[in-house]
């Protein structure tokens, strides 16, 4: 699936439960936030080394799945309400740093 198709289903999923009302910019930023901290806190107190298996467990790695997808899911809704096409602005992002840190 693409972006757009992620898109459409993120924002399918929020209408069939009437969630839209919610997802406010400032809302969303807060829920990306909070996942993203989700995620912080699975590798928390690993050694560079450990972070570096975590996904030999199949539990840990079930968990850094979940809180990537969640991560991701208000990303794309940020940009979906922001009306942001996520992947431009990834590669505008990559030529700036090209320009201001020269191989």
């Amino acid at each position: 699936m693409d972006v757009p198709g992620l898109q459409r289903r993120l924002a399918e999923f929020a209408a069939a439960r009437n969630w839209e009302p919610y997802h406010t910019p400032k809302n969303l930023v807060a829920a990306l936030s909070v996942e993203a901290s989700e995620l912080v806190e699975i590798f928390q107190w690993l050694t560079p080394e450990e972070s570096a298996r975590v996904m030999e467990d199949p539990g840990t790695a079930h968990r850094v799945g979940d809180e990537v997808a969640d991560v991701l899911a208000y990303l794309l809704q940020l940009c979906e309400v922001l009306g942001i096409d996520p992947l431009a602005a990834l590669n505008a992002k990559i030529d700036r740093n090209e320009h201001r840190f020269p191989a």
